[in-house]
């Protein structure tokens, strides 16, 4: 089980998650805020200086009754907390600024990663390690940045506290003299060295109890991410559960993933219950603990009561300081979990990138062919599911692709796009802006109907050249509904999902069209009209289609033959 450790392995892998940033263009106005907020940092803590002074100025005119003196310290008091209050709320402000500014830069980074040569596809297919990358962009990055900013300006305060008043405590507990297997013992500054084991002591036991949180926040992640995502996947197949009355079964699932999480969640519970005994505990103790040894001097009257509430005061930022690990360990071990999935997630993209590349696919641009050289298709076991594959399409001659179920008709085409990744060979395509893949269940993304028939957004049209093309696909009663927004894949039907998808054809109007039983959900007579609209209206694009109906020969010059049997091709006229 992971442990926190705040060990190399761990620094580097926040560095790695840092650095980036830091060394972007936008790190003039990072260092600025940065500067800015270490100044802040210093001046709370100079004022925190000042306010000890003031203990003893203060406690001392109590204990010797001068009124003037008591009015004046209360007024200067006032002074020092009003600067002390101005310092703190700019300094949480610029450290929102930077946290927003960061999270802003990582997040788009990763985002550019994720989609970048359909990473997020291939993470599907092969990075089986990587869960909820959804999670990981949203949330973690948003913790990272918190979490780190919160550490380090906490860590900054913490060093500077502890070296401001280390002087003061050392210089106001003065020497302890004991006697000791006879000889005569003097420890200087007694009362640091009383603070600096104290909190020696209590780290430790802190880190002895706590140290399982680190992989018990881990897993608690991503048990609340699956339990996040099965809700998610029932709300989507909605209508397909309800068909088959899949309810019980969802319920199982849901209860499972739930159970895993509340069982975890036990376990962190029971960890965090130890360290809230052990630091209640020790800051209980740590409030009385300076009273208790400077007592002695204090009833000697070598202090005044004001030296006593000084000392105290020092002593609290001492060992507070000291204490910054114990105080924050829960949060610490948070954030050692958060940097390990967001460093897994990044080096499984990068995994996943380099594995890409290393495809034996060779691809080349033509003018307007589609050729294929030796192309093999396999299966991610490695077992060829087609093989020896050497065609040449010419545009102008519409191609039907068939083959019994299996054969790899569906795999074909992912592999002319550039999508699946086990295939050998060389592919020849014309310019990617003059292709279009239309899958089966086409994606419609959120929006307005208006962004759903421009997807994916690369070209502009009118109101009236869409409304056109919804009427030529059928689909012309949703002209009023252009800037509605809505859930578009659970409004329509897979029907109304597949005309909308040649509407965006019409509109688009490629070389190449390449159609993924992309009529299955519709009658015979409407699939004929909207291939009849590509064979009159969109005469200079060639279609390749996959399909098993008859009724679509009509409409393809020669047919693709595939066989499961002998694993190869065959190219024939209709």
């Amino acid at each position: 089980m992971q442990k926190f450790n705040l060990s190399l392995g761990f620094l580097r892998d926040v560095w790695y998650l840092t650095k980036s940033y830091w060394q972007s263009e936008e790190k003039k106005k990072a260092f600025f805020l940065l500067f800015c907020i270490i100044a802040l940092t210093l001046g709370i803590v100079y004022m925190l200086v000042l306010l000890n002074h003031w203990n003893n100025s203060f406690y001392s005119a109590l204990q010797n009754y001068q009124t003037d003196r008591i009015f004046y310290e209360l007024i200067h008091f006032s002074w020092l907390a009003a600067i002390y209050i101005i310092l703190s709320v700019y300094s949480y402000y610029l450290q929102q600024i930077l946290i927003l500014n960061w999270r802003q830069w990582l997040t788009d980074r990763f985002l550019d990663t994720w989609l970048k040569n359909k990473t997020y596809y291939y993470l599907q297919m092969f990075g089986h390690d990587t869960d909820n990358p959804d999670q990981r962009i949203s949330e973690d990055v948003r913790l990272f940045v918190e979490m780190t900013i919160s550490f380090s300006v906490g860590l900054l305060k913490a060093i500077c506290t502890f070296v401001s008043f280390v002087v003061v405590l050392y210089d106001l507990s003065g020497a302890y003299q004991f006697t000791f297997l006879g000889r005569e013992w003097v420890i200087e500054g007694y009362l640091f060295w009383a603070a600096f084991i104290y909190s020696i002591i209590g780290t430790y036991i802190t880190h002895l109890v706590g140290r399982k949180l680190v992989q018990i926040n881990f897993v608690q992640q991503r048990y609340e991410a699956d339990f996040r995502f099965s809700m998610i996947r029932l709300r989507e197949s909605s209508e397909s559960v309800a068909f088959y009355r899949g309810e019980q079964q969802e319920r199982r699932v849901f209860k499972e993933r739930f159970t895993n999480l509340l069982a975890n969640f036990w376990k962190l519970v029971t960890k965090q219950k130890q360290l809230v005994w052990l630091n209640s505990g020790y800051s209980q103790i740590a409030i009385i603990f300076p009273f208790i040894a400077a007592m002695n001097c204090y009833l000697a009257k070598d202090i005044t009561l004001g030296g006593l509430m000084q000392v105290a005061n020092a002593f609290g930022s001492v060992q507070g300081s000291l204490s910054y690990i114990v105080d924050t360990y829960v949060t610490l071990a948070q954030w050692q979990a958060v940097v390990m999935r967001l460093t897994s997630f990044g080096r499984h993209m990068q995994e996943v990138a380099a594995k890409s590349e290393q495809f034996q696919l060779r691809r080349a641009v033509t003018a307007g062919q589609v050729c294929t050289e030796e192309l093999q298709i396999n299966l991610p076991d490695g077992t060829p599911l087609l093989q020896h594959i050497n065609l040449q399409l010419e545009p102008g001659s519409n191609i039907l692709i068939k083959g019994v179920s299996g054969s790899g008709k569906s795999t074909l085409l992912r592999g002319l796009a550039g999508l699946w990744p086990y295939v050998k060979g060389k592919v020849s395509l014309p310019p990617q802006e003059q292709l279009l893949f239309v899958p089966q269940k086409p994606y419609l993304p959120m929006g307005s109907l208006r962004e759903v028939l421009l997807y994916p957004g690369r070209q502009a049209f009118t109101d009236a050249q869409l409304v056109e093309a919804l009427e030529k696909c059928h689909i012309g009663y949703l002209r009023t509904k252009l800037d509605a927004v809505a859930d578009w894949s659970h409004t329509f039907s897979v029907g109304e999902q597949q005309r909308l998808a040649f509407a965006r054809v019409y509109l688009q109007q490629p070389q190449w069209l390449f159609l993924d039983e992309a009529t299955s959900a519709l009658d015979e007579e409407t699939e004929a009209v909207l291939y009849g609209l590509l064979v009159q209206e969109l005469a200079a694009t060639t279609v390749v289609s996959v399909g098993h109906r008859s009724t679509l020969n009509e409409f393809h010059q020669q047919v693709l033959r595939l066989n499961k049997k002998e694993k190869n091709v065959i190219l024939q006229s209709l």
